[in-house]
């Protein structure tokens, strides 16, 4: 399953940042040698947020990494959430479904 892990930045997140950013990216690459995180990053134009994609059997590895984050330690995250994703469509599409086995599952021959 996948989750998403949604940060509200601080307003002051971008002149703060340089001095945690080493630590945070140590610790996103420690989710990524496991398996447990596929993207991440800062949203732009404004920089007031970010969104980092989670895999696993549950949201712990998000939960944990947000408790542990540096960003989050220090204040440069006013608040954050996990969301489970269940994602259908795509190359690692959690839970897929096509239109194929829709159609075929409601009895549909033509289209």
């Amino acid at each position: 399953m996948h989750y998403l892990l949604f940060y509200d930045l601080a307003a002051d997140y971008a002149e703060r940042r340089p001095q945690y950013r080493i630590a945070h990216l140590e610790l996103l690459e420690q989710c990524v040698e496991r398996g447990e995180l596929v993207l991440a990053g800062a949203l732009a134009e404004p920089m007031d947020g970010a969104v980092f994609l989670f895999q696993g059997e549950g949201p712990r590895a998000a939960e944990a990494f947000a408790e542990a984050d540096p960003y989050v330690q220090n204040g440069l995250v006013k608040s954050w959430r996990v969301r489970k994703w269940p994602t259908v469509v795509g190359a690692n599409a959690a839970t897929p479904v096509s239109s194929a086995s829709l159609r075929e599952a409601a009895g549909i021959t033509s289209r």
